[in-house]
């Protein structure tokens, strides 16, 4: 077992609806330690990629985005949720629709910030069915820039998302995959990954 599942297993909280609750270290009160291990480990991840952005999505991948950046030592981009008076000029923009919320939302990026020659390295908190990271990986693309890696904190791995991802060519590395979770037990299954 790694570092993030001994704290999921330690932490983490299952609920009814496939739902795993990390609220208290990863998404809402943060263990900046354990944060700065996972940037780290996906700088080992894809060191070998020329990347020279990392991009996420609001608000929960921030944190981790911003932990890979300072080890990549690249800036971060977000994807904002909303239109805000502050954004000015062309923008590129997704529909996605988030698994959590059960909404859809536009998400946007300012193309001062993401642009033609860019090499990303996406982040995300959580991978279900993959609609947030299929709208990032629209807007990377639609700005002319390649993705050259997907890095996932936790994947359901009984959910789609994973494997529409992968089924799509792109390099994807979940520190955690969750195979199965039971709510009336807290259990959680891990898929062994190779090292």
């Amino acid at each position: 077992m790694n570092f993030l599942e001994e704290r999921i297993v330690k932490d983490g909280i299952v609920k009814e609806g496939n739902v795993l609750k990390v609220d208290s270290f990863l998404n809402h009160q943060m263990d900046v330690e354990l944060l700065d291990r996972m940037g780290k480990e996906f700088y080992e991840r894809f060191k070998d990629k020329p990347i020279n952005k990392i991009l996420t999505i609001e608000a929960s991948g921030i944190a981790i985005a911003c932990f890979a950046a300072k080890h990549f030592g690249v800036p971060m981009v977000f994807a904002k949720k909303s239109k805000s008076v502050n954004i000015d000029g062309d923008m590129h923009v997704a529909e996605v629709e988030s698994f959590t919320h059960k909404c859809k939302n536009q998400v946007i990026v300012s193309k001062r910030f993401l642009g033609e020659g860019d090499r990303v390295l996406i982040i995300d908190d959580f991978l279900a069915n993959g609609c947030a990271l299929q709208g990032l990986i629209s807007i990377t693309e639609g700005a002319g820039a390649t993705v050259e890696g997907i890095g996932i904190a936790i994947e359901k791995g009984f959910q789609i998302g994973g494997r529409v991802i992968r089924n799509l060519g792109y390099h994807l590395e979940s520190l955690a995959i969750v195979d199965d979770m039971d709510p009336a037990t807290g259990t959680v299954k891990f898929r062994e990954q190779m090292k």
